[in-house]
């Protein structure tokens, strides 16, 4: 009976201890996080999100929205969550989301649903938290496309302040671009046509670059030198497009292909060079 007992306990007691660990994060130093997972901000069950809150007060304090890429139609929050602690330990005093949204198909469209979803996330997590904060969105890939473009042209109220785009495609005309194997998808099943006005190609719609303007947010890139995927190009076309509108913006490359961003010491560089990046737009 007693033993009985004891090994109730103990499973009540490591019960607590996982209790703690899903909602808490500490990562020393006083870098600690409340964590709220599978959050909805919307009815359908691909739209949650986890959110990492600092222990300190909340007023003020910017946000990162880390946005997954997949092609659009794949991918998970779930592939960024190392990903977003390396950035939480950099900045202890911002809250995190780490977002699913609505994945296409050939029967549903990325746009506007994806877009539409960051507002959704956005809106929610003003509500919840009673804040309005500014936003640092950051994505890879289709999820760095969906940040540009939510920032580019999808932001009438300027909440957006700084954008990191990790390997993403900027122009979908882009001839380098055109070898990506889903291209197809991309333009039958990347925008709802009733979106588009009848002056704008569905590709220029989907351009990130084509919506820059002078008053863009700050933009900081990280593209792979041996990306078949997102080649080069598109890099040089974006920063050719941000330089054009005086557009506060930071690029740089790593050795590597699509998925090379985050390995080895690549993710470290990157960290790093967003602190660096943060600090810039901060002063100005």
């Amino acid at each position: 009976m007693m033993k009985s007992r004891l090994i109730v306990l103990t499973g009540l007691f490591l019960l607590t201890l996982l209790s703690c660990k899903q909602n808490t994060i500490d990562f020393g130093n006083g870098k600690s996080f409340t964590v709220e997972k599978n959050v909805s901000y919307g009815k359908d069950r691909e739209q949650k999100m986890d959110v990492y809150t600092p222990k300190a007060s909340l007023k003020d304090k910017d946000v990162f929205i880390v946005i997954h890429g997949g092609g659009w139609r794949s991918g998970r929050r779930s592939q960024l969550t190392d990903f977003t602690y390396d950035l939480m330990k950099k900045f202890p005093e911002h809250i995190f989301v780490n977002l699913d949204y609505r994945l296409a198909s050939s029967k549903r469209f990325a746009l506007p649903n994806q877009t539409d979803d960051i507002a959704s996330a956005m809106n929610g997590l003003e509500k919840n938290l009673k804040i309005h904060p500014k936003y640092i969105l950051l994505g890879n890939s289709a999820g760095a496309h969906l940040a540009m473009l939510n920032a580019y042209k999808f932001d009438p109220d300027r909440k957006v302040k700084a954008v990191i785009n990790i390997v993403g495609p900027t122009d979908l005309n882009d001839p380098g671009f055109k070898n990506y194997e889903d291209y197809a998808f991309v333009e039958k099943h990347l925008i709802d046509p009733k979106i588009v006005d009848s002056k704008t190609t569905l590709m220029d719609f989907g351009s990130p670059v084509h919506w820059i303007t002078p008053t863009s947010a700050p933009t900081i890139s990280y593209y792979g030198v041996n990306d078949h995927v997102v080649p080069m190009s598109q890099k040089k076309t974006l920063d050719s497009v941000l330089s054009e509108n005086k557009v506060y913006h930071e690029s740089y490359e790593f050795t590597g292909d699509h998925l090379g961003w985050d390995q080895s010491s690549n993710g470290d560089f990157l960290v790093n060079k967003i602190e660096g990046f943060m600090k810039n737009i901060d002063k100005k």
